[in-house]
């Protein structure tokens, strides 16, 4: 396998709200002086981690993303026996070695709180580290000391997490164990001009409509949607992945199916029952080698308009790509699949990028 893997993927989302910004509305960017809907590379990459193509494939190393890792410790203290003082003290003492403690809230009643075990920011442990914590958790309950240098030492680089490797770890409070991320996404755009629009909807009372009462709606509402083809574009840095999975080539190659299919199968689960916006990919062009990799957006700095929108998306991205290896020199290995076309396959993509 070589250096760099790319993928550039093309998802026909025809309504929806899949990544919502502050007030609830799609979120957007202008590109190309038009206004673009966009899914943020946080909303993808969450549904692939957790989703079930994932989990499959790679589940007994994927890891936990959690702000309560101390007070995970301090419940397996208390099915161990100890108090839940004792219990709690520990837990804070382990969130102040993954992060920093939150502080209580003072206008609360004085006495034994759990916010105390908990982080200020997300921290991201492997399978591995969490069972760390479990055990001096447990050595702690059965007294034994354990200091602030034992919990320092539950961070460790051997059966490492596919997605921590994937996608990496920031820990300021303990910088030696960030993790540099080995697969870049952008933040999907929609290759047209897109409005947010509004649907007004009614929610219907059943009791009341059996009543003599007014038949007037239960509820009233609105919620902002969009619709929009959009492009997406992963890069994978297969010697940093291998480096992070300490060389484990077969779980490497695992981890880059399996979030490569996972890219192409699963959306974001934002407004799901509202829109069913469970779209798959309808043409993916996958590309690997040592050269520098980049993205294709800009084959969409032009809106893309008309009524066959995606065929003209295609040819669109299709001969930017050519064209950019044509005037770089490069000659850079590809495999894709058109949905539109019926050509090529997703296993042949697949196979592609981990032979």
């Amino acid at each position: 396998m070589t250096k760099f893997i790319q993928l550039h993927l093309l998802t026909a989302f025809p309504a929806g709200n899949l990544n919502r910004d502050d007030v609830g509305a799609p979120k957007t960017v202008v590109f190309g002086g038009a206004t673009r809907l966009r899914i943020s590379s946080q909303s993808l990459k969450r549904a692939w981690r957790t989703s079930d193509i994932v989990a499959k494939e790679v589940g007994d190393f994927l890891g936990t993303r959690t702000v309560r890792a101390g007070t995970e410790a301090a419940n397996v203290m208390i099915q161990n026996g100890a108090d839940q003082d004792s219990a709690i003290k520990f837990g804070e003492q382990g969130a102040n070695q993954l992060g920093k403690a939150k502080k209580e809230n003072k206008t609360k009643e004085k006495g034994p709180s759990f916010i105390r075990t908990e982080t200020e920011q997300l921290v991201h442990l492997s399978p591995t580290e969490l069972d760390n914590i479990a055990e001096l958790a447990k050595r702690k309950a059965s007294g034994h000391e354990v200091t602030d240098k034992d919990l320092a030492a539950i961070f460790t680089s051997e059966n490492m997490a596919v997605d921590i490797a994937m996608f990496g770890r920031m820990l300021a409070s303990s910088p030696r164990e960030n993790v540099d991320a080995a697969c870049q996404v952008a933040h999907a755009i929609g290759v047209s001009a897109s409005v947010v629009e509004d649907d007004f909807f009614t929610a219907v009372d059943d009791l009341k409509q059996l009543s003599n009462d007014d038949a007037g709606a239960g509820h009233l509402g609105e919620t902002a949607f969009g619709s929009a083809i959009f492009y997406s574009y992963i890069c994978i840095d297969y010697d940093l992945l291998l480096n992070n999975l300490n060389g484990d080539e077969e779980l490497a190659k695992k981890a880059v199916r399996a979030f490569a299919q996972a890219a192409m199968e699963v959306p974001p689960t934002g407004k799901q029952n509202s829109f069913a916006t469970r779209a798959y990919a309808s043409w993916v062009l996958a590309e690997k080698g040592e050269a520098q990799p980049r993205s294709l957006a800009t084959a969409f700095c032009r809106p893309v308009y008309g009524e066959n929108m995606l065929s003209d998306a295609i040819e669109r991205v299709e001969t930017f790509r050519d064209n950019m290896n044509s005037v770089y020199g490069q000659t850079i290995p590809s495999k894709s699949f058109n949905v539109l076309t019926n050509s090529g396959s997703m296993e042949s993509v697949l196979n592609f990028i981990t032979e």
